[in-house]
């Protein structure tokens, strides 16, 4: 019998999963939602479940502005900025590349460039007191409107036709997260990585006639492990799967 490496069971493809409720709240520039950034590694899927809305984002290609309506999916590379703007009751399921290591710091707001300049004051700025309650919201509000701060001038530029801003943000992002990288590298080797490796192992076995990995099917369910948390878009329902996905990296 060919031999199948002892791995975590994570969902399909190794992803990440939550549920998100866009904020409600207004920005200064008239928008209500999310806060603004980018993931450095991970590319983010948006399945929309319910309630209208957009997604703004900065690309090399410019600054789109894509409606969003139950049954639409919209996605996003690394690199790419990307801002959910709530337009009535928008609710999203977000599907996540290389399940934990969004959680562990690789989504990186636009904050002002001084604040990304500063490591300490960039994680004061970006952590929560709390979980939940009246405390937590008052700083998830108060991160988002720093990030809408730093995020229009990015996208003011890039309309006018000057990438120069937004590639320095995206600079600035990659120093902030570049000590991470040891620690994220196992999250991957532990999670996607460990998932093809599965794959690529039961083929082996069915190429040699040996379908006996078969006796270790299973099934398994879970549900939200906290519900109405404040994440980066909106109110958060997180899934925390043991070698897959984290508590979200700040709260």
């Amino acid at each position: 019998m060919v031999s199948l490496p002892h791995l975590p069971h994570p969902l399909p493809g190794a992803v990440g999963l939550s549920h998100l409720s866009a904020y409600e709240w207004e920005a200064a520039d008239g928008a209500c939602g999310g806060s603004p950034h980018l993931h450095l590694v991970c590319t983010e899927a948006y399945v929309v479940t319910g309630g209208r809305g957009a997604v703004q984002t900065l690309s090399p290609d410019g600054y789109r502005d894509t409606p969003l309506e139950p049954g639409s999916v919209a996605w996003f590379t690394p690199g790419t900025v990307h801002r959910m703007v709530q337009g009535g009751g928008l609710r999203i399921t977000v599907l996540m590349q290389n399940s934990g290591l969004p959680e562990a710091g690789d989504a990186v707001f636009t904050f002002p460039p001084d604040v990304l300049a500063d490591p300490e004051r960039y994680a004061a700025a970006a952590s929560l007191p709390a979980r939940t309650g009246p405390e937590a919201a008052t700083a998830a509000r108060k991160r988002r409107d720093l990030a809408v701060e730093g995020y229009l001038p990015l996208r003011e530029a890039l309309m006018a036709g000057d990438n120069g801003p937004y590639v320095d943000f995206q600079h600035a992002a990659a120093r902030l997260v570049r000590d991470r990288v040891p620690a994220w590298r196992e999250l991957w080797r532990a999670g996607a990585l460990a998932t093809a490796e599965r794959t690529g192992a039961q083929l082996t076995a069915l190429e040699a006639g040996d379908p006996g990995y078969l006796a270790d099917a299973r099934s398994y369910d879970t549900g939200p492990t906290r519900h109405g948390g404040y994440g980066m878009c909106g109110r958060r329902e997180e899934y925390e799967l043991p070698g897959t996905t984290l508590p979200l990296h700040g709260e």
